[in-house]
């Protein structure tokens, strides 16, 4: 589990091909003094498995699989491509964000990109808007934000000074595609409306009207 609090950004050093899986070596500031191997890492959003660490170049190893590669935007990195990155975590810390499982459920595209003051507003456009609401969470490449507005599949997000300077959100460009994942309550809401409605023949008109289907 994650907070969607990035740690750090980090740079691809290296992309190696491995029957079907995909190496990928990363480089930055994060610290990795902590971390050992098998353990959780956040990268774009999307939950890699430390498989080996190099504290003294403050580098790590990770193979993306191909399921993840199929549903995230991992598949896109090049040599030099820019990370955000979170490691797992703790229960004896403060949850800053929201709780990020780093299971990306969708890739979504930057519509919208301009300055509002000192911040940023930022649109996007996704598969599905039925998670998203007003006020509510959602992370996006592994940034943990409040949705300012929903129009159908898309959001809006503000994007204060802190976050455009420790992330790459604010360095897209219109058309760049983005991981996200929505709000973990949500979907667990829509999962029991729907199992309890095909068990108390709850009519299926009222829970599309609802967005549920």
């Amino acid at each position: 589990m994650f907070t969607g609090m990035v740690e750090a950004t980090g740079e691809i050093k290296s992309i190696e091909q491995k029957s079907g899986f995909v190496r990928i070596r990363i480089s930055s500031d994060l610290d990795l003094a902590d971390v050992k191997e098998g353990d959780s890492i956040s990268v774009d959003g999307a939950c890699l498995t430390a498989t080996a660490i190099d504290v003294s170049r403050s580098e790590f190893l990770a193979d993306v699989s191909p399921e993840t590669l199929a549903v995230t935007t991992l598949t896109d990195l090049k040599i030099g491509s820019k990370v955000n990155l979170e490691k797992a975590m703790r229960l004896d810390s403060r949850l800053g964000g929201h709780l990020v499982s780093g299971h990306v459920d969708c890739v979504g595209r930057l519509l919208e990109n301009r300055p509002t003051g000192e911040g940023f507003l930022l649109g996007f456009e996704v598969d599905s808007g039925r998670y998203l609401v007003a006020k509510g969470s959602v992370a996006v490449d592994g940034v943990s934000l409040t949705v300012n507005r929903v129009q159908g599949r898309r959001f809006w997000v503000m994007i204060i000074p802190h976050t455009a300077a420790f992330t790459g959100l604010t360095g897209k460009k219109i058309n760049d595609r983005v991981n996200v994942e929505f709000d973990l309550i949500g979907k667990y809401v829509e999962k029991f409306v729907l199992s309890r409605g095909s068990s108390s023949g709850v009519n299926e008109d009222i829970l599309k009207e609802h967005g549920f289907m």
